[in-house]
């Protein structure tokens, strides 16, 4: 999911520049669109390539049980897994652009990926925990440039006619890639062992890379030397990646209890400050901050951060209960988590037909709704729930993403320039996928709270010698039990009570919020249309 973000850029666009990136310079030589067999081979390789960049980010959502467990340590410190790779992706996001001008997009897309196969491959062989998370930030940060390049190669291939095809066409791969990494994640955790899931990344990404070199090799602009904000950039890696250790660690370390988590407080909010002060005074910034002078951007991109940041945190938090509490396996989990696509699948194609004639903010809110319905269903779970209770929220969410992300799109890029959408897409791009990484780590710290709140209030109703407890009590006897098994067992359904109804609070909480952006999202300025029926550039007001 985390790429599929840029999918609804302006259909038919073709970037003048990349995210983050300088926009100076001689122009590029523009390219003939390719035709043909080459055309199509072109479209296989790069969606190759995006489809292992997603599956990458869904694929280990089933697997952290198992990974924690192998690793020794606990699924909340497992989920590190997940974050680390999505905050380092999300820092490398914005240098795409440099990179990009630096090296040539086609060298550039094509080491990314070897890259990525070589850090797929050091994750499945890493000997520790430590050494799992060092492999995937250094994974994510050469993921960066793969999706916005693809998007990139795939647009120049085909004519500007073809162009929103084009775009349709990636973003199913997208759609499919969140299907697929749940049901794979979980059938090879359970039939093989979990550092497949990084191993299957081998065959894949060198498949893709032998196909583009091969295919866009002859259509590289080339590189040239562009300046670089490197003390902008060394603010924003500072200031995220205390950030996203704070609240990783908060629970760990007792939060604001540990110096080391008022350390990296004040180094977030320190480094949050001086890479504000030095962004808006930058004249080739890392990221351009000043996109946020307008209203439309602005609403989008909180909309959107918010939600994905909820939505992201849920899609861990549900697996986790179903293999910790709810006895599933992970190819069980994956199954019951993988459906989310399909609607979406179904869906995206009329909304991205659809999204430049109906107002964006109707589309956003029908994304928002659902959203709550899904997770005001999923609230009402409970230790008795059988799998197709938990399979129609999930099914019914896909429906909700197919209305999620193009719209909210649409009102981000409304009334900017063609060739200001690069890097605001850039921009966008880093603010969802660090909220994304956040939400997983609160998501999880805010369960294990609620969880030992919750067993507290069922212990000391056992305590007072609550009637049901005592029949527990007595049937355990009866079934031959010692006093020390029955004692462990009633232990395991205090927690398996306590942690299923964490769960539910949290998904009642993402409901609320998922219904209060329906307010936020109708803060942006509307869209006039034009004759055509398109979007004006007045969209975006200040």
């Amino acid at each position: 999911m985390s790429s599929a973000t840029t999918a609804g850029d302006a259909p038919g666009a073709r970037p003048a520049a990349l995210p983050g990136g300088p926009t100076g310079g001689p122009p590029r030589p523009a390219f003939a669109p390719l035709q043909g067999s080459a055309r199509a081979w072109g479209t296989v390789a790069l969606s190759l390539a995006t489809f292992m960049n997603v599956l990458d980010s869904s694929i280990a959502n089933v697997s952290i049980p198992a990974i924690a467990g192998d690793m020794g340590v606990s699924p909340s410190q497992g989920t590190w897994v997940i974050t680390s790779f999505g905050v380092a992706n999300a820092i490398s996001v914005p240098l795409t652009g440099w990179l990009t001008q630096r090296f040539g997009q086609v060298r550039l897309f094509t080491t990314s990926v070897l890259l990525f196969v070589l850090a797929s491959t050091l994750c499945g062989l890493a000997p520790n925990f430590e050494s799992l998370v060092f492999f995937r930030v250094l994974q994510g940060l050469v993921a960066g440039p793969m999706v916005p390049l693809s998007q990139t190669l795939l647009l120049a291939s085909y004519p500007p006619a073809l162009a929103g095809t084009a775009m349709a066409m990636w973003a199913m791969t997208t759609l499919v890639a969140p299907v697929a990494g749940p049901l794979l994640g979980g059938w090879i955790t359970d039939n093989m062992s979990w550092p497949w899931i990084f191993y299957i990344n081998i065959p894949v990404g060198l498949l893709a890379a032998g196909m583009t070199w091969s295919i866009y090799r002859s259509r590289d602009p080339g590189p040239r030397r562009v300046p670089l904000d490197w003390v902008g950039l060394g603010l924003l890696v500072l200031w995220v990646g205390a950030l996203q250790m704070m609240i990783d660690k908060g629970k760990e370390l007792d939060w604001f209890a540990s110096p080391q988590i008022i350390a990296l407080a004040v180094v977030a909010a320190v480094g949050f400050a001086f890479f504000l002060a030095w962004d808006l005074t930058e004249s080739h910034p890392i990221v351009n901050l000043r996109y946020f002078a307008r209203r439309n951007f602005t609403v989008g991109v909180v909309s959107l951060s918010v939600a994905y940041g909820l939505f992201f945190g849920n899609v861990v938090l549900l697996p986790l209960w179903l293999q910790q509490w709810m006895g599933y396996t992970a190819t069980w989990a994956g199954v019951a988590t993988a459906p989310v696509g399909l609607l979406a699948i179904v869906l995206s194609p009329w909304v991205g037909m659809n999204v430049a004639r109906i107002d964006p903010r109707k589309l956003a809110t029908v994304a928002f709704v659902g959203f709550g319905i899904v997770l005001w269903m999923r609230s009402q779970f409970s230790t008795l729930a059988p799998f197709t209770t938990i399979l129609l929220p999930t099914i019914l969410q896909g429906a909700a993403m197919a209305f999620f992300f193009i719209p909210l799109q649409a009102i981000v890029f409304s009334g900017l320039r063609p060739e200001q959408m690069p890097s605001a897409a850039g921009l966008s791009n880093f603010c969802r996928m660090v909220a994304g990484a956040m939400g997983t780590s609160i998501f999880t710290t805010l369960w294990e709270n609620r969880a030992v709140l919750h067993r507290a209030h069922l212990t000391e109703a056992l305590n007072r010698g609550n009637d049901a407890a005592l029949q527990v009590l007595a049937q355990l006897a009866s079934a031959g039990q010692s006093p020390d098994q029955a004692a462990a067992t009633i232990s395991r359904m205090v927690d398996q009570q306590a942690y299923t109804m964490a769960v539910t609070d949290l998904f009642y909480l993402s409901a609320g919020l998922f219904v209060a952006l329906v307010v936020v999202v109708w803060l942006a300025s509307p869209m006039p249309l034009n004759k055509a029926g398109k979007p004006s550039d007045g969209g975006g007001a200040h």
